[in-house]
């Protein structure tokens, strides 16, 4: 019977390939891509067990077992670096990931074309400029001679080089994140908002419901399951800090509080060439992200009744 069952599936899956070679030629490519780049390098994990040497290869690297998962948790740095990783992340997602979905709100009460067209395309510019150009803004910033640090000195902060202070980071490396990101991932609230049927917007209005509570109870409501599906993924990043925009403003002087774990990971393989301790870094990473994604889901999937899968 199971026999049957899989001639029967190859006999549809063929049928639907010949009606629908098109879509499926169109598919090719992804698939190559994600062969190539997603799942031959998993090959390499075998590293994060070895000390690899790239004169010797993966087959010829000694073998250590779980000897660089110990050295990782047991370095001194351990606790840092994964306090910063989680400190970045939470921030970002419980200041950046709410301002979305009110900015998506706001904008979508905006009744002037021509204003709302203006306000959204300012808003969606800094998401397309490069991390260089960016952190080289940030940099000039936050000088001691900076625009940002003028105005906090007449506040009564001291003249200073803010991104020689460690405590001031997390506060600059968020703020950067919301002027960057705050249009371009409004773009999916927007884009569920105009979907919310407008005989009900209609309706509550006759009933004598101003704008605030047709927000309240009609739109938030309408785009409960993609908030939920957007945080779930969300959490499922926490473990994964842009390294490439901390890279760019890091220094020495603040890792007490910029160090994270993908800037670790590429200062360890780069710099010092441990490729091994960086791999296994790189895979527990990964893990906790997976596990973050699964409970996260899980847990919607009980509470809510909506999922991602």
């Amino acid at each position: 019977m199971a026999h049957n069952a899989g001639v029967s599936f190859g006999r549809r899956l063929k049928r639907d390939m010949r009606m629908n070679w098109s879509v499926y030629l169109l598919f090719v490519p992804i698939l190559v891509y994600f062969i190539i780049f997603s799942y031959l390098p998993m090959f390499g994990i075998v590293m994060a067990f070895q000390d690899f040497k790239p004169t010797l290869g993966f087959f010829k690297s000694e073998f250590v077992g779980f000897a660089n998962f110990i050295k990782f948790f047991t370095d001194p740095e351990f606790v840092r670096i994964l306090r910063n990783t989680l400190a970045i992340s939470l921030l970002n997602l419980c200041i950046n990931f709410p301002l979305t979905i009110v900015f998506a709100l706001l904008l979508n009460e905006i009744t002037r074309t021509k204003f709302k067209k203006v306000v959204q395309t300012i808003s969606y510019l800094p998401y397309f400029i490069s991390a260089v150009v960016i952190c080289g803004l940030i940099i000039e910033f936050v000088s001691s001679n900076g625009v940002i640090t003028d105005i906090l000195v007449m506040f009564g902060f001291p003249r200073e080089n803010l991104l020689q202070n460690p405590k001031y980071f997390w506060g600059i490396y968020v703020f950067s994140e919301i002027w960057q990101g705050l249009g371009y991932g409004s773009i999916i609230f927007i884009a569920a908002i105009t979907g919310v049927s407008q005989e009900l917007h209609e309706a509550a209005a006759i009933d004598g419901a101003n704008r605030l509570k047709r927000v309240w109870h009609i739109t938030l409501p309408s785009l409960l399951p993609v908030i939920i599906t957007m945080l779930v993924l969300r959490i499922g990043m926490l473990m994964s800090v842009g390294f490439d925009k901390i890279l760019l403003l890091y220094n020495p002087s603040i890792y007490e509080t910029s160090d994270v774990i993908s800037t670790h990971v590429a200062r360890m393989g780069i710099e010092r060439m441990q490729y091994g301790y960086s791999a296994a870094v790189g895979l527990f990473n990964s893990v906790v992200g997976t596990l973050l994604l699964l409970i996260s889901n899980t847990l919607s999937k009980r509470l809510a009744s909506t999922s991602v899968f």
